[in-house]
């Protein structure tokens, strides 16, 4: 599609984990404010608000308009976006469309959840019917740990790969959200501790598992006129690629990827013009969707960032970390920054953006000399998929 460049001006991130000390809505504010403020802009400079929420599990069915209206923005256009983990990423196309087509000049993205407000065992049923309901979860009870054991039993058996790297990706995530404040869980852990905690889901073991997290994030995001009136640091949205995978596992050919993302990939390298077969060259990190660290693996090989069934390398020879051949998930990733569904994709965004300017803390900062990053969010097992290219340098085409 054709039209104008598309920057993000402003950000916001709230503390991720149990969130009992605030509401849906002042939990939304906590990013709102941040990101008005970065862009020093005021609410009737908003044309347009998106909000991403999966929802269910809170008080909240309607949380769009109760978060616009605690945050002075009642009257705007708004809707709310869900596609279920990667509903933020959705979020964001639906925004960048908007600003992209010229519909919008200024388009607020936000995506907030509070899954804690529900037990646990609420919040795994309602996750796990996000498959197919009748088929998968109605009559073999499958959860989503059930859904990634698959996956993980496939990977290991066709590959060689051992719960020992799985547990790597693990101990990784967990010791860069140590340097990250807004973390869910900012501590390290290692392989032995993740080896000795207990089963979820052979082999998929507690520390294998992203939390149920309460949490927000917003981005700004503004054509490249406005842009450049707002800030002298914009950064790029170069890419976006988007596909999906059949709602029925077993309509699917191999448990070893997901195609969703494969596809997204392609598409968001063809269009900022990254080499599908070295997107590693062009980039200088990445945040994957590591609901589960074997999700971190496959991802590894549905970028092209390892050969298929090599992933697991990857972490086992500590290529993903800083110094690398590609560092992922810098911010802790889902695994141990946490995984508010809506929020989880715009969160990507917060954290690369950071990233891009040189802003997060010490100990996760990557080393940027391309001046691009990639954001890699699925919505379920591969149900969605979404691929977004951010960059430094403003994107070839408008």
């Amino acid at each position: 599609m054709s039209g104008r460049r598309v920057a993000i001006v402003g950000t916001g991130h709230s503390k991720f984990g149990v969130r009992n000390d605030v509401n849906i809505a002042e939990l939304a504010w906590e990013s709102v404010k941040q990101a008005m403020a970065e862009a020093s802009l005021e609410p009737k400079d908003i044309d347009f608000v998106v909000v991403s929420n999966v929802g269910g599990w809170s008080s909240e069915p309607l949380p769009a308009v109760v978060a616009l209206e605690y945050s002075g923005l009642t009257g705007k256009g708004t809707m709310r976006v869900e596609a279920a983990c990667s509903s933020g990423s959705a979020a964001i196309k639906v925004g960048y469309d908007m600003v992209k087509s010229g519909e919008a000049d200024i388009v607020l993205v936000l995506g907030v959840e509070k899954m804690n407000e529900s037990p646990t065992p609420i919040v795994v049923e309602f996750i796990g019917r996000a498959g197919n309901y009748f088929w998968e979860f109605e009559n073999f009870g499958l959860t989503f740990p059930g859904y990634y054991a698959l996956h993980a039993t496939a990977y290991m058996a066709r590959y060689g790969a051992t719960e020992e790297d799985l547990c790597k990706v693990a101990v990784k995530n967990h010791y860069y959200a140590s340097f990250n404040p807004k973390a869910q869980f900012p501590r390290k852990i290692n392989v032995e501790t993740c080896m000795q905690s207990r089963y979820i889901a052979w082999p998929l073991k507690l520390f294998d598992c992203s939390p149920i997290t309460d949490g927000s994030a917003a981005i700004i995001l503004a054509s490249e006129e406005v842009a450049k009136k707002i800030t002298d640091s914009p950064v790029w949205i170069h890419s976006i690629g988007v596909s999906s995978g059949t709602s029925n596992l077993s309509k699917r050919s191999d448990f070893t990827h997901l195609e969703a993302g494969r596809k997204a990939a392609q598409m968001a390298y063809k269009k900022a013009g990254i080499d599908p077969e070295n997107p590693v060259k062009y980039l200088d990190l990445a945040e994957v969707h590591d609901c589960f660290t074997i999700a971190e693996i496959m991802a590894y090989e549905d970028l092209g960032f390892a050969k298929r069934g090599e992933g697991y390398k990857l972490i086992r020879e500590e290529q993903t970390y800083i110094g690398g051949l590609i560092p992922v998930n810098l911010s802790g990733g889902l695994k141990a920054k946490g995984h508010p569904l809506g929020a989880t994709g715009i969160s990507m965004a917060v954290d690369l953006s950071h990233q891009l300017l040189g802003k997060v803390e010490k100990g996760r900062q990557a080393p940027i000399k391309n001046g691009r990053a990639l954001a890699h969010n699925i919505g379920g097992t591969g149900h969605y998929g979404y691929v977004i290219i951010y960059g430094l340098d403003k994107p070839r085409e408008a």
